[in-house]
């Protein structure tokens, strides 16, 4: 095998080949150009800090560094600095990064007392930009605070407190602005505003459903589908309108119980407001025998409806044949009434105790059902018996039924049941979005 002769290369040395420098080597070999080379590298060296601990020798342009540095990097420029002194040959780098605990702790220690210095040079500045900021957000929340205009522009309460909000949110960005304006650093908004962009679309999403109830309120305190007092359905629930609150609507049930529904489930259910009309029609129905002569049992039906004095003359009464049932035929009667003076309930139930004592007396039948139940060896026997019934005739007492014992329809009910709901918005005053005087969609 075939020996290289000479001396062989530190290992170093072959890692920092691509640092070394380049070009055509002089065949000059001067003391003084290796002297002139250590003191300018020397001299570069003392200009930077953490170089204090490294020797810097040269001998036939080759140079020599050693010694420790703070940390590893620092160590490593070492190579490419040195190389482009002119006069260079090549680059010894034995200089290590040091482990004295003190040494790598001064630096550290000089940096913060620097930084402290830093900050209270920076004081004042700070002062001052801090005051400029509390005096413009003062200034939105005492424009904020004002009844009017926010009060006049606003359709309640609660969008009233919604521009107030919007004001104070306004004028702390404004006041945010500001400062970062007079400590130079407005590019740091555009980041606070960014991250403040996407926490709240994160709050968003997470709290979604308590965002839905929020604007639904807002739409319904705008639109206001019922006022105060109202007989609305929402959702299957019937009841009187107590109040709408930033969160629910709250409901007075004919029992007396509260019902509150959240105001995202009113916003998207179907709504039927009874009292916006003062016109409001009841239903009944009859059912008649099949051998009635149902042109009579109609005629009759209506003339009772229309000479009840709670009845109104237009819309007018109307009687219709409605099913035919298994044993009976089904007239529908329907009429109307002013409902704001004339209890809906009260008003059903005496036009339906009427109807029938008139049928009674007219001697018009209204059957029940009938069930036959028939065994083999009775059925002869069934058949002769049913062929020799007596017809049913009229109930006794019937001919005065009409008369006798009238029933008052006024709507006390009504007005009790309003009064209740009057007292219970009394007890919390302010907390409610809707407006006698508001717009109703």
């Amino acid at each position: 095998m075939l020996a290289l002769a000479g001396p062989t290369l530190p290992q170093s040395a072959w890692a920092q080949d691509d640092d070394q420098p380049q070009g055509t080597i002089s065949i000059d070999d001067s003391a003084t150009r290796d002297a002139a080379i250590a003191t300018r590298i020397r001299e570069i060296l003392a200009q930077l800090d953490g170089y204090e601990d490294v020797t810097v020798t040269v001998s036939a342009g080759i140079v020599t560094l050693r010694g420790t540095t703070l940390d590893g990097p620092a160590a490593a420029r070492l190579t490419a600095l040195a190389g482009r002194v002119e006069g260079v040959v090549a680059i010894e780098n034995e200089v290590t990064e040091t482990t004295d605990v003190a040494k790598r702790l001064n630096p550290a220690a000089q940096r913060f007392m620097k930084r402290m210095q830093q900050v209270v040079a920076f004081l004042p500045l700070a002062g001052v930009a801090l005051g400029a900021f509390a005096a413009v957000v003062l200034a939105g929340f005492a424009l904020a605070r004002l009844r009017w205009p926010w009060d006049r522009l606003a359709p309640n309460a609660f969008i009233a407190d919604i521009y107030r909000q919007v004001i104070r949110l306004g004028f702390f960005v404004a006041g945010l602005v500001v400062a970062l304006d007079i400590l130079g650093a407005t590019a740091l908004l555009s980041t606070i505003l960014g991250a403040a962009g996407i926490i709240g679309l994160a709050i968003g999403f997470a709290v979604r459903d308590t965002v839905e109830n929020f604007i639904a309120s807002i739409m319904l305190s705008i639109r206001q589908p019922f006022r105060p007092n109202d007989t609305v359905e929402i959702g299957g629930d019937v009841g009187n309108v107590i109040r709408l609150t930033s969160r629910a609507t709250i409901l007075l049930s004919f029992d007396g119980n509260h019902i509150r529904i959240p105001n995202a489930t009113v916003f998207k259910s179907r709504i039927i407001n009874f009292t916006l009309n003062d016109e409001r029609r009841f239903t009944a129905d009859f059912g008649v025998a099949y051998d009635t002569d149902l042109l009579q049992a109609q005629k009759l039906a209506r003339e009772t409806l229309e000479a009840l004095s709670f009845v109104l003359e237009k819309p007018a009464v109307n009687v219709w044949i409605e099913d035919l049932g298994d044993s009976a035929v089904t007239l529908r009667c329907t009429a109307w009434i002013a409902q704001h003076n004339t209890s809906f309930v009260a008003a059903r139930s005496e036009a339906i105790r009427l109807v029938m004592a008139a049928f009674d007396t007219a001697g018009i039948v209204m059957p029940e059902p009938t069930v036959r139940v028939l065994r083999p060896d009775a059925a002869e026997a069934a058949e002769p018996a049913a062929q020799g019934a007596p017809p049913r005739s009229p109930r006794a007492g019937s001919a005065t039924a009409i008369a006798a014992g009238a029933i008052d329809v006024a709507a006390d009910m009504e007005h009790e049941l309003e009064a209740i709901v009057e007292d219970e918005r009394q007890t919390a005053r302010g907390k409610d979005l809707l407006r006698r005087e508001g717009p109703t969609e």
